[in-house]
C-alpha cells in the first residue's frame, strides 16, 4: 500500500505526479490533512462570535481583547522559523503528530477558563502548532495531480470548520448560556484525533519520497543517503533564509499578509460592527460571521475547479475585485439583513483565492524550496492575520467600528499589487 503504482520518473524524464489514489496511502493522508484543517477554521472563526462574550467575562475592551490576534500569530512566525529544521530532523509524521500536540496544549488551558494573559499564550501554542501542520499539509497537497482543486477542497474543509464554529459558539453561549472557555472542549477532542491520525497516515510518507527519487524501494539504502541527510539538515536555516529573497516568497507573503488580514477582520470585527452601527442583537447577528465562512467554504469546493481551467491569475483578480464591491455595500448599506447578504458573498469571493494562490507559488518554486517558503508565507498570513484585526480593534475604540471596511478594502488593493508582480510560471506537464 505504501508503495507507488507506477513509475515515478517516465522515459521523457517529465515528473509524474502522485494523486489521490496513487499511492493508496495518500487518501489517508488527505483525510487527515482535512481533519486537521477542518479543526483549525473552527478555532480561527470562533473568535467572532465569542469575542463579546470574553470581554464582558474579562471587562476588557476591544484594544486589550485583540491581543488573542497577536499572540496566535507570534505563534505562528516562530512556528514558522523552526519549520524546516523540525521537519528535516523528526520527519513529517511528527511533525504534524507535533503539531497537533502543541494545538491541543493550547485547548487544555482555554477550557480551564484561565485569566486573560494565559488566553493569549494559548493562542501562541495554538498558532505555533498550526503553523507547522498548515506548511506540511499544502505542500502535500499542492504536488498532487490536480493540486488547484485538490487544495480547494482542504481548504474548502477549513471553510467548513469556519462555518460550524460560529455557529456552535453562538449557540453555546447565547441560546445555552454556557461559558464561551467550553467551545474549546470540542477543538480539543479534534486534536487528540488528528495526533493519532495524522501520525498513522504519514509514517511512512518520508521513505516513499526517498524511494522516489532514487529509484530504490521504500525501505532500501540509498548510497550516501545519511550524507545527503546530514547536508540538509546543515542547510535548513539556509534554505529558510534564502527563501526571504525570492521573489516569488516575497510577494506571494505580502499577498497572502493582506489576504488573511482582510479575511481575519471581517470575520472578527463584523459582529461588533453589525452591534454598534447597525443595531444588530447579538443572539442573531452572531451568525453572520457563520454565513462569511459559509460562503468561503462553498467558494472553495466550487469555484477552485473553474479556476483550474479558466486560469488561477485572471481569476483572483475577478475574485479579488468582486470582494472589495461587496465589501463597500456592507459597509454603505444601513441594513442588517442586507449586510449579512454581501457579507456571504464577499467570503464566496475570497474562498478559492488562498488555493489558487497556492497553486501559483507551489509551481513557482523547486519541491526543495517548498516547505520553507510556504512556512515563510504562512508567516507572513498569520502576521496579517494579527496585525489588520488588532490594528482594527484599536482604531474601533477611537472612532468607532466602520474602520473595519476601509481596512479590508485597502487589504484588497494590496492583494491586487502583489498578484500583479508575482511570475506567471506554466503549469507542470501532469
Amino acid at each position: 500500500m505504501s508503495r507507488p503504482a507506477s513509475p515515478i520518473v517516465p522515459a521523457d524524464g517529465v515528473e509524474a505526479l502522485q494523486s489521490l489514489s496513487n499511492p493508496p496511502m495518500n487518501r489517508f493522508r488527505f483525510a487527515s490533512s482535512c481533519l486537521i484543517s477542518l479543526g483549525t477554521g473552527l478555532n480561527d472563526s470562533a473568535p467572532g462570535a465569542l469575542i463579546p462574550y470574553m470581554e464582558l467575562y474579562y471587562h476588557i475592551g476591544y484594544g486589550i481583547v485583540s491581543l488573542l490576534f497577536v499572540g496566535n500569530a507570534i505563534g505562528f512566525i516562530v512556528g514558522a522559523c523552526f519549520l524546516d529544521t523540525i521537519r528535516e530532523r523528526t520527519g513529517r509524521a511528527k511533525t504534524i503528530a507535533l503539531g497537533q500536540i502543541l494545538v491541543a496544549s493550547g485547548y487544555v488551558i482555554l477550557v480551564c477558563t484561565p485569566p486573560f494573559e494565559l488566553v493569549v499564550i494559548a493562542l501562541f501554542l495554538i498558532g505555533f502548532g498550526a503553523s507547522l501542520n498548515l506548511a506540511v499539509n499544502n505542500v502535500f497537497c499542492g504536488s498532487l495531480r490536480n493540486g488547484t482543486t485538490v487544495l480547494g477542497v482542504l481548504h474548502g474543509c477549513y471553510g467548513v470548520g469556519g462555518t460550524v464554529g460560529p455557529l456552535i459558539a453562538t449557540t453555546m453561549t447565547a441560546s445555552a448560556g454556557i461559558l464561551w472557555s467550553r467551545f474549546y472542549f470540542i477543538t480539543l477532542g479534534l486534536a487528540l484525533v488528528n495526533i493519532v491520525f495524522a501520525s498513522w497516515a504519514f509514517w511512512k510518507y518520508d521513505q516513499e519520497l526517498s524511494a522516489q527519487d532514487s529509484g530504490e524501494p521504500t525501505g532500501g539504502v540509498v548510497p550516501g543517503q545519511q550524507q545527503q541527510s546530514s547536508a540538509v539538515r546543515r542547510s535548513t536555516l539556509v534554505n529558510t533564509m534564502s527563501s526571504l529573497s525570492s521573489r516569488v516568497v516575497l510577494l506571494g507573503a505580502l499577498f497572502i499578509f493582506a489576504y488573511q488580514g482582510a479575511e481575519v477582520s471581517i470575520s472578527g470585527w463584523v459582529i461588533s460592527f453589525l452591534i454598534a452601527s447597525r443595531n444588530g442583537d447579538p443572539s442573531r447577528v452572531g451568525y453572520v460571521t457563520a454565513g462569511f465562512w459559509g460562503g468561503i467554504t462553498l467558494g472553495r469546493f466550487l469555484l477552485s475547479a473553474p479556476a483550474q481551467r479558466v486560469g488561477e491569475r485572471r481569476f483572483v483578480y475577478g475574485l479579488v475585485i468582486g470582494a472589495a464591491i461587496f465589501e463597500l455595500l456592507v459597509w454603505l448599506v444601513p441594513n442588517v439583513v442586507g449586510d449579512a447578504v454581501a457579507v456571504a458573498i464577499v467570503g464566496l469571493l475570497l474562498g478559492p483565492v488562498y488555493p489558487c494562490a497556492a497553486a501559483v507559488f507551489l509551481r513557482s518554486m523547486s519541491r526543495w524550496e517548498q516547505t520553507s517558503g510556504l512556512g515563510v508565507i504562512s508567516a507572513f498570513g498569520s502576521s496579517g492575520g494579527a496585525v489588520a484585526p488588532f490594528t482594527t480593534g484599536m482604531l474601533a475604540q477611537t472612532v468607532g467600528t466602520f474602520v473595519l471596511h476601509p481596512i479590508a478594502i485597502a487589504l484588497f488593493g494590496a492583494m491586487m499589487g502583489c498578484w500583479y508582480g508575482i511570475p506567471n510560471r506554466p503549469k507542470r506537464t501532469e
